[in-house]
């Protein structure tokens, strides 16, 4: 638990993912003490959404490949063995006016000299009926989480893009079929991710299609009502599971009284910093960037920011 007094931080660091950590690992090694509030629940589990995915092949430095929660936990460990400090609690208010910023937390504030902002993005979901009832009896956004509870089953994954062809293979382990349902004809995802998914014999598509309901008996998914989008033909598709990958909102809530977003509510940055239009708060990761979202960039501008907030405290004490 924090400690039980306010203090002010040099830096603090909203967020644990891979933007988050490397801002805490590259501002501990500037002996600037940061404190990471990772969160409890902040779009997903502790350490962002690499902890959802099951093996990451396109970091650096793995050969072989990675679990996504093994290099989170690499990276906190390396965060930690430099001297930062981790919350495991969610921010719930900042004020962004007063200087040094406060952050307010379930238990206690802290102040900040500067802000790093690493809080990610949310999976969306599809705001049909049926969604929120049934979510968690069948309904989840994290086939890693969840695959395991579909064994011998058919489930059904929405989506086009990487993470929609990553959940669909991840869940052939386990399920014993998958439906991609997508409302287009082709799909977004990288050529690499297009060819497993359509080379395995479990995987089957639904093109141009859409969902308007999911159906449940006693809490449980039973199926799906599907809407052809060219024809508009209606019709019921049995199964067992849904999961979603359509994308994501990013976490900006608790900023909207100060920062700027772009049209998709992601935070603007004075490119090619990571400054935000508050002297002194910077953003890194998913919750500044719908380009790349990847790993690796989210990483990249984890040390961006940290670098900025140094240079910017240096010019304040100076």
């Amino acid at each position: 638990m924090p400690d039980a007094s306010p203090q002010t931080r040099d830096v603090v660091i909203i967020g644990s993912g891979p933007a988050g950590l490397t801002a805490a690992t590259y501002a501990a090694r500037a002996n600037l003490e940061p404190l990471v509030i990772e969160g409890m629940v902040v779009g997903g589990p502790t350490g962002g959404q690499l902890t959802l995915t099951t093996d990451v092949e396109n970091y650096p430095g793995f050969p072989e490949g990675i679990m996504g929660p093994d290099l989170i936990q690499g990276m906190r460990a390396q965060a930690e063995r430099f001297g930062t400090t981790f919350w495991t609690e969610d921010a719930t208010a900042v004020d962004l006016d007063q200087r040094p910023f406060r952050i307010q937390t379930a238990s206690q504030e802290v102040y900040a000299n500067a802000l790093i902002i690493s809080t990610g993005a949310k999976p969306r979901r599809l705001e049909v009926p049926g969604e929120d009832e049934l979510w968690g009896g069948g309904v989840s956004a994290c086939a890693t989480c969840d695959g395991f509870f579909f064994r011998d089953q058919h489930v059904v994954v929405v989506g086009g893009g990487d993470s929609a062809m990553e959940e669909a293979t991840f869940l052939t382990k386990f399920a014993s079929s998958v439906t991609v349902i997508h409302r287009r004809d082709e799909l977004r995802a990288s050529k690499i991710m297009q060819e497993r998914a359509l080379k395995n014999d479990r995987i089957e598509f639904l093109w141009d299609t859409e969902i308007d309901e999911i159906l449940g008996d006693k809490g449980q998914v039973s199926g799906v009502r599907i809407r052809n989008t060219r024809t508009g033909e209606a019709a019921d598709l049995a199964c067992d599971g849904v999961f979603l990958a359509i994308g994501h909102i990013p976490n900006t809530e608790l900023f909207d009284d100060w920062l700027d977003t772009d049209e998709d509510g992601y935070l603007r940055v004075e490119h090619p910093t990571t400054r935000t239009n508050v002297a002194g708060v910077f953003a890194s990761g998913d919750v500044m960037d719908h380009t790349y979202r990847q790993a690796v960039t989210a990483a990249g501008t984890g040390c961006k920011a940290a670098m900025d907030a140094e240079r910017y405290l240096a010019e304040m004490h100076s």
